[in-house]
């Protein structure tokens, strides 16, 4: 998948740039990010073809203490550890006071699950989690990915994508957020449960996870 801008409409596989761990056992990959299911159930999707391309994958989802993924997640099977971060509140500035302090917190919290798990890659889906996990694994010459499930971009995954290897993006267009270079429309990942749900009789369900 080496074309840029190149589309891959076959939900059913894991972004073709990530390691596989073909060879050597398996890659170890951190999924990082949350906040909805937007965000968390591609997620999941993304991480149940990693472990069908390779069933030695190891896995590890990094998301934020008190947020949906620290239950959606375990409940589909993964490990997931939780971090201190939250987002900036626009709509009263009182509240964000202690939010530098909880920003430098994650990021300690983030240094020792990186140093801990080893990761082979980084993968960001976006939420509160995601900039500190790939920011400090980008620091450290860690590969990091970013799959946008939407169709406007935020500030973080833009400011992420300029040392990302690859941005996945579920819709055309997506010029105007990221270098042009590093997109690849791969649409965004469907759990096969919701597939079998949504479309019963549908063949390409029977190719995913």
């Amino acid at each position: 998948m080496s074309e840029e801008k190149k589309t891959n409409t076959n939900n059913s596989t894991a972004p073709a740039s990530l390691p596989s761990g073909e060879g050597r056992g398996g890659a170890s990959i951190i999924i990082a990010g949350g906040g909805t299911g937007g965000h968390i159930f591609p997620a999941i999707a993304i991480a149940n073809a990693l472990k069908k391309i390779n069933a030695e994958n190891e896995i590890l989802f990094v998301g934020a203490k008190g947020k949906m993924e620290m239950e959606k997640v375990p409940q589909a099977g993964y490990k997931i550890a939780g971090i201190d971060i939250a987002g900036f509140n626009r709509s009263s500035l009182i509240k964000n006071i202690g939010l530098p302090v909880k920003l430098m917190k994650s990021f300690l919290q983030v240094r020792h699950i990186i140093q801990s798990f080893r990761p082979d890659a980084v993968v960001g889906v976006g939420g509160y989690s995601s900039f500190p996990v790939l920011r400090y694994a980008q620091a450290k010459g860690i590969p990091t990915f970013i799959h946008e499930a939407n169709s406007f971009a935020g500030k973080s995954n833009q400011l992420l994508s300029k040392k990302a290897v690859k941005v996945f993006v579920a819709i055309d267009g997506m010029e105007a957020f990221f270098p042009t270079d590093k997109i690849i429309i791969s649409g965004n990942p469907v759990r096969k449960i919701l597939c079998n749900r949504l479309y019963p009789k549908a063949k390409p369900c029977n190719n995913l996870d």
